[in-house]
């Protein structure tokens, strides 16, 4: 309960800062003490109606690090590659990883599919980012088919390692069912190339589906060097989720980067966003 009176104490002050101006909130905030990064899913609508305006309130914020979620015909976010990495650097942000779901995949479709990949690759190249995420996947009846999967993941992990890109997959908690008494996420660990393909540890999701996100980060060293940090609305609104393990495990086994998801909003999200940067702002764990 106390990560939760310390969550309501930090909404309370920046509420009452809000009350200045409509704008204060974003003119006055914190300075950035920790590269601490934003899955701009977590303004999905925001970034569909005015994508440059939002992503000025987000550096203002103080967030210096994104992870898109929306590319469509060669553009994000209705800009060209080179463009949006311009306007992001501009304001003091860089692109470092993406959400990519890429064509529907069959065996039979694999070389169109790799086309696809192809130019995925060359304009997030462009952009500036360092990883393409994979965030979600049709879940297989057969760890058979699994295998087919974790070969397709491999294959794109290769394509990217030649652009000097990283390719990796992102959980959410269906991943840890059991496929034929496996652990669906372990047997993906266990058949992708460590070299090839890494995984983005969502956090809540593994909560969710049953295990331990501090487990596995000490399980598999190195595999995860992206997290989504998750709460069930904002970051450290529930109190159920305690990060301060997450990030020591976090580091000790080589993240590089962390990105804010917020999914579930008590606010306006731009809001939610500020106050889960300024939760993790203030954690001391936080490097």
């Amino acid at each position: 309960m106390n990560k939760r009176r310390d969550f309501l104490k930090l909404s309370g002050a920046i509420a009452i800062g809000s009350l200045l101006s409509p704008t204060s909130l974003l003119a006055n905030s914190v300075f950035a003490k920790r590269p601490i990064g934003l899955q701009l899913y977590s303004l999905r609508t925001d970034m569909a109606s005015d994508p440059q305006g939002t992503l000025r309130k987000v550096a203002s914020i103080g967030y210096k690090s994104l992870e898109t979620a929306n590319y469509q015909d060669g553009k994000v976010y209705g800009m060209e590659p080179k463009m949006f990495r311009k306007f992001i650097e501009d304001l003091g942000m860089k692109l470092n990883s993406a959400h990519l779901g890429g064509p529907q995949y069959t065996p039979e479709k694999k070389e169109e599919a790799m086309e696809w990949w192809k130019k995925a690759i060359t304009d997030h190249k462009a952009m500036g980012a360092k990883y393409i995420i994979k965030p979600s996947m049709p879940i297989p009846k057969t760890l058979a088919e699994l295998d087919i999967w974790c070969d397709y993941y491999n294959a794109i992990g290769a394509l990217a390692a030649k652009s000097g890109l990283k390719f990796g997959f992102h959980n959410h908690a269906r991943e840890f069912e059991k496929i034929e008494g496996v652990v669906m996420y372990d047997h993906m660990l266990a058949k992708t190339d460590p070299k090839l393909v890494c995984f983005e540890l969502d956090v809540y999701w593994s909560k969710k589906g049953g295990y331990d996100s501090v487990d596995y980060l000490k399980k598999y060293p190195g595999r995860f060097p992206l997290l989504h940090i998750k709460d069930e609305e904002e970051i450290g609104a529930s109190g159920d989720m305690d990060f301060k393990p997450i990030f020591e495990a976090a580091y000790a086994q080589g993240m590089k980067d962390f990105f804010v998801e917020v999914e579930r909003y008590n606010f306006d999200p731009i809001d939610s966003v500020q106050k889960s940067f300024e939760y993790l702002n203030n954690a001391a764990y936080v490097k």
